[in-house]
């Protein structure tokens, strides 16, 4: 028998959308592209979609979300298509789900099953795995019922009596919550140890750059664009999952570190919203912030609302400040779709550019600097010509403007970021004049 008889069977996938005829003054998301972007997501774990539709919703069903009759056309098209699970693309009660996969004789995912699934395969990092296998208990956690046919049946009580016992789904429940338990521990413990890791880059001296953006607006192509590095990237959501820093010196000559992180998408399950935050805590330790976007994307504008909406929320839970839009660039990336940088509409704080061929990097380069030298503070400095320690630490963590030499005196104006003043009259005080 040959390898290619041998392999195994590629699973045949049907991507639904429910779509509610949206209010006309609402600013939605266009069916069309939500569609596209949910057969995306599938087409990520290795699934063969043969069939994709948008199925306007009248009403939402309480047993089944969609309404009977397109229940059984469904059904018609499955067992036509050979399909072997379906993918809805919204979010299913523990009932919904279980009531369609009886009529449609299949496997049924709701799309919090799917993102589950692909961030499993994608983590890489302990806390990632952590995460993602914490997020995946407690959406199961709801549907025990639905997973196993044998859940009913009772185990033996304890003693020479027996008695009732616990049902197999209270025993399932109760192991699961258990091992919750001990991943929320095991999630702490990490946690504390990130806290020092995050304690020893405060200490480079160099600015951070953070990139943030909807998944597949090309972040990973950018950073190895401008990095010479190798992570991976590709036409394909969540490529990368786990954040990636970089050293980058920029043609000013300054010196930065460049952060790769996890792309945004929308409706992210509430089981995975702590994994997904987590991922982004070099956004808020970032100097200035790129918000990456696809500017040849159809849904470019309801995308840039996805990515300002979780760091508004991020900012409202105090995880990151309060004045992030003004340390943000917007990066119009995929302008070479478009016909150039020059064909993309300007707008105040955004610059095009095509991370594939370079075009407009020169640009993004020259705001970035302008961007970092304004959350700088510029400060006069009187030192010791003895005191070579403290001269060494400017020149490490500032940008010497001008300098002035005397027989015993040194005089700088030093641009510094506002921690590292802090902690320069820490460690030198007395030494700043102004």
């Amino acid at each position: 028998m040959s390898l290619h008889e041998t392999a195994p069977k590629a699973t045949r996938a049907a991507v639904i959308l429910p779509w509610e005829k949206p209010h006309p003054q609402d600013e939605i998301r266009a069916a069309e592209a939500r569609l596209e972007e949910a057969v995306g997501l599938a087409a990520s774990i290795g699934l063969v979609i043969v069939r994709q539709a948008v199925v306007l919703l009248r009403a939402r069903r309480p047993a089944t979300l969609l309404g009977s009759g397109q229940v059984e056309q469904l059904a018609e098209a499955v067992k036509a298509d050979d399909v072997t699970v379906v993918i809805i693309d919204a979010r299913l009660s523990p009932g919904q789900q279980r009531n369609l996969e009886k009529a449609l004789n299949c496997k049924v995912m709701d799309r919090t099953g799917l993102i589950l699934d692909i961030f499993g395969a994608r983590a890489a990092t302990r806390e990632g795995v952590l995460q993602v296998e914490l997020a995946h208990l407690e959406y199961q956690r709801s549907r025990l019922v639905r997973l196993w046919t044998h859940l009913e049946r009772q185990r033996g009580g304890f003693g020479f009596l027996g008695g009732p016992g616990e049902t197999q789904i209270e025993a399932d429940r109760r192991m699961i919550g258990e091992r919750i338990v001990r991943l929320r521990r095991e999630l702490d413990q990490v946690r504390r140890t990130r806290g020092l890791h995050r304690s020893a880059r405060r200490r480079v001296p160099f600015p951070i750059v953070a990139l943030v953006g909807y998944t597949n607006a090309g972040k990973s192509t950018l950073f190895n664009a401008v990095t010479g590095a190798a992570v991976h990237a590709q036409d394909q959501l969540f490529a990368t999952l786990d954040p990636t820093m970089r050293s980058l010196r920029l043609p000013s000559g300054r010196q930065i570190i460049l952060s790769d992180t996890v792309g945004f998408i929308s409706d992210l399950p509430t089981e995975l919203i702590a994994a997904f935050r987590a991922t982004l805590e070099e956004v808020s330790e970032a100097d200035v912030i790129l918000h990456v976007r696809d500017v040849a994307h159809p849904d470019s504008t309801a995308q840039r609302a996805d990515v300002v909406g979780v760091l508004s929320d991020m900012a409202k839970d105090g995880m990151l400040d309060p004045n992030w839009p003004e340390r943000t660039i917007e990066v119009l990336n995929k302008a070479d779709l478009l016909g150039g940088v020059d064909a993309v509409p300007k707008r105040p704080g955004a610059v095009a550019i095509s991370a594939i061929t370079g075009d407009g990097l020169p640009d993004l380069f020259e705001m970035l600097d302008r961007h970092l030298t304004a959350a700088m503070q510029t400060v006069r400095v009187r030192l010791d010509v003895s005191d070579g320690a403290a001269l060494a630490w400017l020149y490490a963590h500032g940008e010497v403007v001008e300098r002035l030499d005397r027989e015993e005196i040194i005089e700088l104006d030093v641009r510094l970021f506002a921690q590292d003043r802090d902690r320069f009259e820490t460690y030198h005080p007395g030494l700043i004049l102004a």
